[in-house]
């Protein structure tokens, strides 16, 4: 890994544990960025074929990284919460049709089905506390229970799901399955068709070190005609580029998601950042975050009052722990941290740190000093 040590340059006694919320670029992601804003300012689109160039390459980085069966079965969306929202608005609702979620989920994966109130449809919360999560999501799936929507990681618990499980039972039961998928994709592996996800969509701001305002929405091909378009444009029709056109037809692909301009700023920032992922490999980086996650499960549970919310068996990991301390606030913890540049969140049941592969592991001795220091006040 020391030939990418030079890629994260971030600021002296900064311990920044916070990638589950927003990561910091890569030197080549800032690079990118850097490079377009001046070209831009000196040839404004005169290159334009170029960052369509750049533009194909995402979408194939992206195609690779969920093992998508084409390019065109992904759609650049702003973030995870529209692509969620393509689903929610876009499915055929009948009155009466369930949607199974679990209830640790982040707000974008409650709401947008809670929404669909006024259609008749009811959302089911399945508890994740129990010895067998997916045994409870899947059970909570009845004969009215149209979709199941679940995140492949919880953000506060940081409970990771066994999706090909959840993906088999709902194949069996001919539930449509849905995962919000941005605690895995970038930390972890993730495959969607061993997981045998008819949607999936994650935004490019955490695991995969890229900026906001870009993501990727997955939708199997075969599905794909089932969810109605409730936005139009010039760039999501099939003979794009033809403005002369009267006759026109959405997209085959999943382009048709996409009514209007590209994000090529964002494209030039996620495609540089992927490209590090990929050259290390989602095996490597998946290994090397779980070293660090397992640093800080050791170290925190080591301190007398500590109380671990995360999981503690490795396949049920990613990249979050979630700790709290016994009989004093987490907001006062998670103050006391950030004061001193550990950079955390405040999330769930106590405060959240996430590190990610690159992570030095001294940084992460330095955070559970910090923890140690305020447990024995």
């Amino acid at each position: 890994m020391s030939m990418f040590h030079d890629e994260f340059d971030q600021a002296p006694g900064l311990r920044y544990l916070n990638h589950a919320a927003i990561a910091p670029w890569p030197r080549r992601a800032s690079d990118a960025v850097a490079r377009f804003a001046r070209d831009n300012m000196k040839l404004g689109a005169s290159d334009y074929p170029a960052w369509l160039a750049t533009e194909r390459r995402l979408r194939d980085r992206l195609a690779r990284l969920i093992n998508a069966p084409s390019r065109g079965d992904i759609a650049l969306v702003k973030n995870t919460s529209e692509a969620l929202s393509l689903v929610a608005f876009g499915l055929d609702w009948q009155a009466g049709d369930q949607v199974v979620i679990s209830d640790e989920e982040f707000p974008s994966n409650r709401i947008v089905w809670e929404a669909l109130a006024d259609r008749g449809v009811e959302v089911v919360q399945a508890s994740l506390a129990g010895a067998d999560p997916e045994a409870s999501l899947l059970a909570a799936c009845g004969q009215r229970t149209r979709l199941l929507a679940v995140s492949a990681v919880q953000f506060g618990s940081g409970l990771r799901l066994d999706l090909a499980r959840l993906g088999e039972g709902c194949r069996a039961r001919n539930v449509l399955f849905c995962v919000d998928a941005i605690q895995q994709i970038g930390a972890l592996p993730f495959d969607v068709q061993h997981y045998q996800c008819d949607f999936a969509m994650a935004d490019g701001h955490k695991w995969m070190l890229g900026p906001e305002g870009l993501g990727l929405f997955y939708c199997r091909a075969a599905v794909r005609p089932q969810l109605r378009l409730n936005a139009y444009g010039w760039h999501m029709l099939e003979h794009l580029g033809d403005f002369e056109r009267r006759q026109w037809r959405p997209a085959r692909s999943a382009r048709r998601f996409e009514c209007g301009s590209p994000n090529m700023l964002g494209a030039c920032a996620l495609e540089a950042s992927l490209s590090l992922l990929e050259e290390i490999g989602m095996d490597e980086v998946a290994r090397l975050l779980q070293q660090r996650v397992e640093q800080l499960h050791q170290g925190l549970a080591s301190i007398p009052g500590v109380q671990l919310h995360s999981p503690g068996t490795a396949q049920r990991r990613a990249g979050i722990v979630t700790f709290s301390i016994t009989g004093q606030d987490s907001a006062a913890i998670y103050r006391s941290l950030t004061a001193e540049s550990t950079i955390c969140a405040l999330r769930g049941p106590g405060v959240r740190f996430s590190p990610h592969f690159y992570t030095n592991e001294r940084l992460i001795d330095e955070a559970v000093q910090q923890v140690r220091r305020l447990a024995m006040h």
